[in-house]
């Protein structure tokens, strides 16, 4: 059939989560798997041989020995920050100041959001990244681009306006009642359109006045399918600077708190210098800590407890941040994090590092019954791994006993390299790599 296609190769899926379960026990891994795509979305997963027979008019892909997943999810991001990535030598508030603000005021222009939301996207399908979580400029024109360009590709993507009333350059700066009216039009334009969600972006506390932060936190409460996402203790200089800014609350999650700003459907980028209460109230809520393991080591911030935050019973997602962040890859985002554990003594196995990338940003993002994982019904969001995509990864993955370590190698010493293809909803990406 002219909709339907047979992807051959290794697959892999997760029954469950590796931290909280053993991992022989949760991990479905093929060495002569297959993957059904039709209208969209996954048929089958199984045996080659058992659904060549099963679906004979499907159109043949065979992988040979590349492993099959679901796509990457990445879920924080900047997409205005793409040309930006890589400036030299700044802690946080230095870095906006100093590179983010100066670049996100040409959004203003449709012309140039718009080539820089092709571009980027472009950049991370090549990546295997098939949904991101992005935040746009303050001007409405960079949310319609990346929604638009994205919507040609068939991408998923939750996206939405930054919105800030202070502490930033003029000519990026909203008020309360802008931001609330423009991203209420928003949500309306385009949450729930096609393959796109709206995401309620307040930057973070310091660039948000109370009476901003309280429009946002009523815009959520109206509108409480949206997923909300900020930052949070990403720097000490930043807490330090949220405590004199907002004197008569307890901590930095307790401002999001007294503004209707936390909740499950919350994803708060960072958190590397929570305190204990900050924690439990996280935990209490169920909302997710963003893990942006290049961009702490990039700037500076820390390094992130994910195995104490997981043990905790707090949701991790894993994500590039994007340009604070070194790399528009989540197999470089993946070996930082594994290194960042290693630090700290907690190390990350291998399925725990593929699961943050893929399943666990589903659950954080509240997607994880349409994205993240190799399973009937799913959206047809797929990444096919090449593992042996360089001279180095061959040497070392053709000495591997197991799948985990034929994979290890193309996490820490993969690039777009080792993609050898990529299929979003249901149709191979025509993204070059």
């Amino acid at each position: 059939m002219k909709d339907q296609h047979l992807l051959i190769g290794e697959t892999l899926a997760f029954a469950d989560d590796p931290f909280l379960n053993h991992i022989s026990e949760v991990v479905h891994y093929n060495e002569s798997g297959a993957v059904v795509v039709e209208a969209g979305k996954i048929a089958a997963v199984g045996n080659a041989a058992e659904l060549r027979k099963a679906f004979p008019q499907a159109a043949e892909h065979d992988y040979g020995r590349c492993l099959i997943t679901a796509g990457f999810i990445d879920s924080h991001a900047h997409y205005p920050q793409t040309a930006i990535i890589a400036s030299w030598g700044s802690r946080l508030i230095d870095w906006l100041n100093n590179f983010t603000f100066p670049e996100e005021a040409k959004f203003k222009s449709p012309e140039y959001a718009e080539s820089v939301a092709r571009r980027y996207l472009e950049i991370i399908l090549a990546n295997g990244t098939t949904t991101v979580c992005s935040f746009c400029t303050s001007h409405p024109v960079s949310v319609t681009a990346l929604f638009s360009e994205a919507s040609k590709l068939s991408m998923r993507v939750a996206a939405g306006k930054t919105c800030m009333d202070r502490n930033a350059p003029q000519e990026l700066l909203d008020s309360a009642v802008s931001a609330h009216a423009e991203s209420e039009r928003l949500i309306g334009q385009w949450h729930g359109k096609g393959r796109c969600s709206y995401v309620i972006s307040p930057r973070f506390a310091p660039t948000s006045t109370p009476a901003q932060l309280e429009a946002m936190g009523s815009l959520w409460a109206n509108h409480p399918s949206c997923l909300m996402q900020t930052h949070i203790s990403e720097q000490p200089e930043e807490v330090a600077w949220v405590r004199e800014l907002f004197p008569d609350c307890g901590d930095y999650l307790d401002v999001y708190d007294n503004f209707g700003l936390l909740g499950c459907r919350g994803l708060y980028g960072h958190g590397i210098h929570l305190g204990r209460q900050e924690l439990d109230r996280l935990r209490e809520v169920g909302g997710s800590i963003i893990h942006c393991p290049t961009s702490n080591l990039f700037i500076g911030s820390g390094l992130l407890e994910v195995m104490e935050r997981k043990a905790g019973g707090i949701p991790v997602g894993l994500a590039t941040d994007t340009g604070g962040g070194s790399s528009f890859s989540m197999l470089r985002t993946m070996a930082a994090a594994y290194e960042i554990s290693q630090l700290l003594g907690t190390p990350l196995h291998p399925a725990q590092l593929y699961w943050l990338a893929t399943m666990g940003n589903a659950q954080a993002m509240h997607m994880s019954d349409r994205i993240g994982n190799l399973q009937t019904g799913m959206e047809a969001d797929l990444v096919v791994l090449d593992l042996e995509s360089t001279s180095a990864i061959s040497t070392a993955a053709q000495r591997a006993e197991d799948v985990w370590q034929r994979l290890f190698p193309t996490i820490m010493l993969g690039d777009d390299r080792a993609i050898a293809d990529v299929w979003v909803n249901g149709n191979r990406s025509a993204t070059p790599a």
